[in-house]
């Protein structure tokens, strides 16, 4: 395109690997341009290479990266820029925002220096009352209120945070954006808000924008055009109405027929104006066996509550109450063989409410009654006694599998922690287990380190590490929100399987809506600590009852309300 911003020819990159001499390509022959205003949305598989390309496009890998290729913005090549030259490219021309946007903020500056800081360094001729001025206004276009400007990062949610950094992108006016994965780790009515304000924002300013995610949702909602990527490779480029009408590349396909199956419903007409229902595509029977005399698990008025520390001037002045209520007065019962979701925004206490049924913290009051028995206030034996039967699936499984212990080792770890097999009969154990997981052969697994694998045949491993010591209770937060939708239902269709085959009974915490309705039998909607709807998921999906339940609903990204994309 002779009017292209910016410009990606025949992109290669690769990473140094010690001890071979064989080139992995992590982007491999890469080609796209973005023009002002465009919104290009890049999808693909963890793994795939999209936050690779991300970054070439700003220079950011390491120096001993080998890069084949022409990344150029405005017709100049960055990697001609000098020192000097790359430094203005950075923030003024192009500008990243990060999944977390910790990884951007010092939580030891407020809000308003991370502001100052970065207009200064960029512009040192204006003052600090223009630069002050010229900041708030940028606050004030994500919805950030001036009254903000001297707070520090922890005071804000994990939505504010975002729409700071989103914020300190836009301060310089940059000519593109680069979005990675820019809500993943939000509730779908923050994500929304979000994605709504960038787009507008770049609408306006002309600014083009490349989002990369693993939602085709929400890329097929936000954005022009669409790119999927596979192994390193670009398999199919076009028009969002294109791509998702016409799907050329069978991992296309496979993608939206994933992520269709997992939202598993049509949106009747008239949703969008506050009626609410469903037709689903398949009836199944979701109705818990409650049919038990006791619960698997119950909680009785369970508080989680935090007082934040004040210093003497804090505590003089300070007339708000300074208690955080993580979790406030829940009370809720989990049937044995049953799943129960639950969902809400992040920072609404789910997983503060997981670590205190597990007693990772003790609770402000409260009981948690498993198997009958209160573990609040269990000596640290009892307690470890009880968690072999009563394991966690976390969010990441690269952050929680140990890089330097093999896959057999760290699968075999509770076995010897608890003491339930001889090293050569946990060995069988652990291969047994592979099996089950759908690692096969096991034997070319056992020997593995995490970093030899997948992000969902690492979500496999969590799962097998976690149903090793035969636990009752399996609490997952969040895991499979990191992959994308093909490996998502591969995941849960596993996830599923060894529920009816280890009688398992699962919590399930996650903020997308349409995995909650295709895995769970009941779901739980948290706000602000509190439990404010529960009920049989179907219910939950055709009659919700509390605002925030709806407000969640209309927000979520749906495939099948992009009607005029799919077509018929």
């Amino acid at each position: 395109m002779t009017n292209a911003l910016f410009q990606v020819e025949h992109l290669r990159v690769a990473y140094p690997q010690s001890g071979s001499d064989a080139i992995a390509w992590a982007v491999d022959d890469v080609s796209f341009s973005l023009s002002p205003g465009e919104k290009l949305g890049l999808v693909g598989e963890s793994g795939c290479g999209k936050s690779t390309l991300g970054r070439a496009a700003m220079r950011l890998l390491p120096e001993d990266t080998l890069v084949e290729g022409r990344v150029a913005f405005a017709g100049q090549s960055v990697f001609d820029f000098s020192p000097a030259a790359l430094r203005q490219f950075r923030g003024e021309a192009v500008a990243l925002i990060f999944q977390d946007p910790m990884t951007r903020l010092d939580p030891l500056m407020t809000i308003g220096d991370h502001c100052l800081e970065t207009l200064q360094s960029h512009q040192p001729t204006l003052s600090r009352q223009q630069a002050k001025a010229q900041a708030i206004a940028t606050l004030e276009a994500v919805n950030i209120p001036a009254s903000r400007w001297s707070q520090y990062p922890h005071e804000f949610s994990g939505g504010m945070r975002q729409r700071v950094a989103i914020a300190l992108a836009l301060l310089l006016n940059p000519k593109l954006i680069v979005a990675d994965e820019p809500t993943t780790s939000l509730d779908v009515t923050v994500a929304a808000q979000i994605l709504r304000e960038l787009t507008r924002l770049c609408d306006e300013r002309q600014m083009a924008l490349l989002i990369i995610s693993h939602d085709l949702a929400m890329i097929g909602e936000y954005c022009d055009r669409i790119a999927v990527m596979y192994n390193g490779k670009f398999v199919e480029t076009g028009t969002t109405q294109a791509v998702l009408q016409h799907p050329q590349h069978a991992y296309t396909r496979s993608l939206l027929e994933a992520a269709l199956h997992l939202q598993a419903v049509d949106v009747v007409k008239g949703v969008g104006s506050g009626e609410w229902g469903v037709e689903e595509e398949e009836k199944i029977d979701l109705i818990p066996d409650t049919r038990h005399p006791t619960p698997l698990l119950h909680l009785d008025n369970l508080k989680q509550h935090y007082t934040l520390e004040q210093n003497f001037i804090s505590r003089l002045f300070s007339q708000d109450d300074q208690t955080i209520k993580a979790v406030d007065g829940i009370t809720l019962d989990l049937y044995p063989g049953e799943t129960l979701g639950l969902v809400g925004e992040s920072g609404c206490g789910k997983s503060t409410l997981s670590r205190t049924i597990l007693q990772l913290i003790r609770p402000t009051a409260g009981k948690v009654e498993f198997l009958g028995q209160n573990l609040v206030g269990l000596t640290r034996e009892a307690m470890r006694q009880q968690r072999r039967h009563m394991q966690m699936v976390f969010q990441d499984p690269h952050a929680c599998l140990n890089p330097m212990m093999t896959v057999g080792e760290s699968i075999g770890d509770p076995l010897r922690i608890h003491q339930l097999a001889e090293p050569n009969a946990a060995k069988g154990q652990v291969l047994d287990m592979l099996e089950r997981v759908g690692l096969s052969p096991a034997k070319s697994f056992y020997d593995r380190y995490p970093a030899q694998l997948s992000g969902g045949q690492q979500q496999r491993v969590a799962i097998a590490r976690a149903l090793i010591t035969r636990p009752q209770l399996i609490i997952c937060d969040e895991p499979v929100s990191m992959l994308d939708a093909s490996v998502q239902t591969q995941v849960l269709a596993l996830m599923r399987d060894l529920k009816d085959e280890f009688n398992l009974t699962y919590l399930f915490i996650t903020h997308d809506l349409w995995v909650a309705r295709f895995f769970c039998d009941r779901i739980a909607v948290m706000q602000a600590g509190k439990i404010v709807e529960l009920g049989f998921t179907h219910d939950i999906f055709t009659h919700p009852q509390h605002p925030y339940t709806q407000a969640l609903l209309q927000a979520a990204p749906l495939l099948a309300r992009q009607g005029d994309r799919l077509g018929s």
